[in-house]
C-alpha cells in the first residue's frame, strides 16, 4: 500500500499525473489518497497529517508525502526506513510520523538512478511525479533502497523544532493543524487532565471536557481531541477564526 499526502490541490493534473506514474512502475500498487489539501508549503500541517496517517497503517506500508517548497533545489529527496516507510523531501516533513515507525536507515534518492527505472525526463519542478512518486513505487514492489538511493546518516535529516517549551508555569505552544471544522491542534501531548486551560494572552479560560456537545453551541472548550494532542475548539463553530489563529502561530497556555 502507497499513501499519498500533497499540497497539489485537486483542480490541476498534479495528481493524477503522480498516481499515473507510480502505476507506470508498478502497476499492481495499492493507491491511497490521504489528502491532497494540505496548505500550501505548510510542511509542519503535513508532518502531523502524515503522523496520524502512520499511526494506523500496516507494517511495510509506503508513505509518499510532498509538501516540497524547495524542489529543484539543493534539498535531498529522502527515504526513511523503519517498520513502514517515508518517502518524502528532506525539509522536515519527515519529523512527526517518523516517531512511530521505529526508524533504521534513511536514504538519498539517486536522481540518475530513479530515472533509470521511470525512463523519462525528471522535471526540476515536478519531483513528486518524477521522484517521490517513482521512489515510492518501487519499495512497494520490493526493489531495495540501494538499487537506486545511497544511505546517509539518519541523524542527518533535517528535523521541524516542534517540541512544546515550558516558560514558567506556561507552555509556549505552536499551532499544527486546523482541520475543516476549525478545531486547533497543538504540539502538546501526554499532559494530564486539567479542569481548564487558559490564554493568558487572550484573556480565556476554557473548560476542559470530553467532546464537543458538553458545552453550548458556539462556546469555547479544550479537549484531548482524537489525535492526542491538545485541542481548542467550538461547539458547532470554529476555534481557529474566533481566536484569529494559524497553523504555525505561537501561544502561551496555562493548564490549570
Amino acid at each position: 500500500m502507497i499513501t499519498l499526502t500533497t499540497d497539489f490541490g485537486l483542480r490541476g493534473p498534479y495528481v493524477g499525473e503522480m498516481k499515473a506514474a507510480i502505476l507506470r512502475v508498478n502497476p499492481n500498487a495499492t493507491l491511497v489518497d490521504v489528502t491532497h489539501s494540505i496548505t500550501r508549503h505548510s510542511i509542519v500541517e503535513g508532518s502531523f497529517v502524515m503522523e496520524q496517517v502512520v499511526k494506523y497503517s500496516p507494517e511495510g506500508t509506503v508513505h509518499v508525502g510532498v509538501i516540497d517548497p524547495g524542489v529543484g533545489t539543493e534539498r535531498r529527496a529522502v527515504i526513511v526506513e523503519g517498520d513502514q516507510w517515508l518517502v518524502v523531501p528532506d525539509n522536515g516533513l519527515a519529523t512527526l510520523p517518523m516517531r512511530h515507525i521505529n526508524p533504521r536507515r534513511a536514504w538519498a534518492i539517486d536522481l540518475v538512478r530513479i530515472r533509470s527505472f521511470t525512463g523519462w525526463r525528471i522535471s526540476p519542478t515536478f519531483h513528486g511525479r518524477d521522484v517521490f512518486g517513482p521512489a515510492g513505487a518501487l519499495l512497494e514492489a520490493g526493489i531495495e533502497p540501494e538499487q537506486f538511493a545511497e544511505e546517509v546518516p539518519l541523524e542527518g535529516l533535517v528535523r521541524l523544532d516542534i517540541e512544546p517549551k515550558r516558560k514558567g508555569d506556561s507552555w509556549l505552544l505552536r499551532v499544527i493543524y486546523i482541520d475543516d471544522f476549525g478545531n486547533v491542534i497543538l504540539n502538546l501531548g501526554g499532559y494530564g487532565r486539567p479542569e481548564a486551560v487558559e490564554l493568558p494572552d487572550l484573556g480565556l479560560r476554557i473548560p476542559y471536557l470530553d467532546t464537543y456537545g458538553q458545552v453550548e453551541p458556539g462556546e469555547l472548550l479544550a479537549l484531548p481531541g482524537s489525535h492526542d494532542y491538545l485541542e481548542i475548539a467550538v461547539n458547532q463553530g470554529s476555534a481557529a477564526e474566533r481566536l484569529g489563529l494559524r497553523v504555525g502561530d505561537e501561544l502561551r497556555v496555562r493548564l490549570v
